[in-house]
């Protein structure tokens, strides 16, 4: 084989593995839109159960393509504390299995005839056909849900294609000599193994690896060097076993829990791989020949599937001891850190994130709430420890803000679908307005500390007036938080009509208070402590307002607030002037 021969054929074998690993990116990537936040909410359904959650984890596999990809989610969910460490258990086995149906696809590559419907079935016949019709859906189609089917059937093109490239790489050594003596360095199944997982680990996909087999398998079939299953086997079995190396990487900076997650995943592999390879050894000593027939490509693929299901079988029972192992392995460290946030693992997929983002604004809306309501009752009987609270919990507050919205603007710029891109809107808006709740619940602490320390007593009158603008507040604090937790348009449609009555309450209290010192009813110093409260009243709810309306735009993609809310004022005038009356009447002074 001359240098420019291999050149060629290093080329196209790369050029091929390119297209296969973009192709199955793509593929997953169009599948991970289709199945939206369904994934999450059915994965805390059934982690508990190891038999669904073992055809759980098969089954996102077998959406994303990638054994490696659901460990590295996996990670990322454990780390995040959405799961606990021993319910991955199910959906590592599952997807150890999920993910062999990649190889099953690619031995349609092995169909040959003449026979009309044979050529049909070749991938090189209707991979261009499924491409043509999924570049049409991306470019005509306005329904979100069709242009994720085109993404999915060019990303299936763009995976055949690449398998085929590899297959045609190898057509050259059909004929080598060279090139048998290359396969004689993997007579040796430990050696094999080896390579193979090193291979594996470097390009990071075991589909990939085992595409490369079959493409050699079934190049090499028909001639006087073709692929053993001496060989294929350990070369499976190694792809398997390489393909921890990522999940292995995402581990890096995770907490206890999460590593463990990784440790079961290596361990399942290597262990099952390592008794496999020995087990070849045994079977080739008692019968040389067995191993020595030729495999092709649908051979492949069955050993790869029969790997896995006879691994999955094999540690059913020994869950339990499993689950020691990986804790000794990963033992209990001092450290007291808890991973309070998303973990950027789960950017693998947004449809497990987001969810758990809204999760974790749900989380900071409580505390705001709670801040709040702490903060008021300072204003009659002021306790050092409830205010210190307060200072903690807005402290807690900002880190969510910061956090969180950090994380919702990278994962923004993703490629999100048009339901989950406005869900991220609605979120970093909401937390913005959260976060100033909690502002605003420490200015009323202070302003409840400098009545306790400067002894300020107000009046009979304007305890009265505080007491019916607290109350109202409080109201529409509860109905917000309420409307944002359980996703309630209807409830969530009270607050702006309570937030007009808040604000004209604020302006008949600052009306009397000025007639106070008009009078000599009223101190200056007092007069600015109540007028502190009544301000920070009125931008709590406005807030609340603004949360409310985000709210209410669940099915809106504009997130106009202004014209949305022109639009409750004028457009539904009966209902919004019914409410507002309702509510200036329960808080008239």
């Amino acid at each position: 084989m001359t240098a420019t021969q291999i050149l060629i054929m290093v080329a196209e074998l790369l050029g091929g593995l390119t297209f296969f690993l973009f192709g199955m990116n793509v593929m997953s990537g169009g599948l991970e839109q289709m199945a939206g936040g369904a994934l999450e909410r059915t994965l805390k359904k059934v982690t508990k159960n190891d038999v669904l959650s073992f055809f759980l984890g098969a089954g996102i596999t077998i959406a994303i393509q990638s054994s490696s990809a659901m460990t590295v989610m996996l990670v990322g969910l454990v780390n995040s504390g959405i799961m606990g460490f021993a319910d991955t258990f199910g959906m590592i086995m599952g997807s150890h299995v999920g993910t062999t149906l990649t190889a099953w696809i690619l031995t349609l590559g092995g169909i040959s005839g003449d026979n009309f419907i044979l050529t049909l079935l070749r991938p090189m016949t209707f991979a261009p056909i499924l491409a043509f019709a999924g570049i049409i859906m991306r470019m005509l189609s306005q329904k979100e849900k069709r242009r994720n089917l085109g993404t999915i059937l060019i990303g299936f093109a763009v995976l055949m294609a690449g398998m085929d490239m590899m297959s045609a790489s190898m057509e050259t050594f059909r004929t080598d000599p060279s090139f048998k003596k290359l396969l004689t360095a993997f007579t040796s199944p430990m050696i094999a193994f080896l390579a193979s997982t090193l291979f594996t680990g470097v390009i990071q996909s075991s589909a990939a690896t085992v595409a490369i087999v079959q493409s050699l398998a079934l190049a090499m079939l028909h001639t006087n060097n073709p692929i053993t299953y001496q060989i294929a086997i350990p070369l499976v079995i190694g792809a398997n076993v390489g393909t921890c190396m990522t999940a292995l990487i995402s581990s890096f900076g995770t907490n206890r829990e999460a590593k463990r997650v990784v440790a079961m995943h290596i361990y399942t592999n290597a262990i099952g791989g390592i008794i496999c390879v020995i087990l070849m050894y045994a079977v080739m000593a008692i019968s040389p020949n067995l191993m020595s027939h030729s495999i092709g490509i649908i051979g492949v693929a069955t050993v790869h599937s029969l790997f896995n299901i006879a691994n999955t079988i094999a540690f059913i029972p020994f869950k339990k001891p499993l689950l020691r192992l990986c804790e000794k392995t990963i033992r209990k460290s001092d450290d007291k850190t808890h991973t309070v946030f998303l973990d950027e693992r789960l950017f693998y997929n947004p449809t497990f994130a987001i969810p758990e983002c809204r999760r974790l604004t749900v989380e900071m809306a409580e505390l705001a709430r709670k801040s709040l309501l702490n903060s008021i009752s300072l204003i009659d009987k002021f306790d050092d420890e409830i205010s210190n609270s307060v200072r903690e919990t807005e402290n807690i507050i900002d880190k969510y803000e910061d956090k969180l919205g950090t994380y919702l603007v990278k994962i923004s710029s993703t490629e999100l679908s048009e339901t989950d891109s406005h869900t991220v809107g609605r979120l970093l808006h909401g937390i913005g307005d959260f976060e100033r709740i909690g502002d605003h619940a420490l200015n009323i602490r202070d302003a409840a500390q400098e009545i306790r320390d400067k002894d300020i007593v107000f009046s009979k009158d304007a305890k009265s007036e505080l007491t019916v603008i607290i109350n109202a507040l409080i109201e529409i604090l509860n109905i917000t938080v309420d409307s944002f937790v359980s996703d309630d348009l209807e409830l969530a449609s009270k607050v702006e009509p309570l937030e007009q009555v808040i604000d004209k309450l604020k302006d008949e209290l600052r009306a009397r208070h000025i007639e106070r010192l008009q009078n000599g009813n009223c101190t200056i110093q007092l007069g600015f402590v109540f007028s502190d409260l009544l301000t920070n009243f009125e931008r709590v709810s406005d807030h609340c307002s603004n949360i409310a309306v985000y709210t209410m735009q669940r099915n809106d993609t504009t997130l106009d607030m202004h014209r949305y809310l022109k639009n409750i004022k004028f457009n539904s005038r009966g209902s919004f002037e019914d409410k507002f009356k309702e509510y200036d009447k329960k808080y008239s002074i």
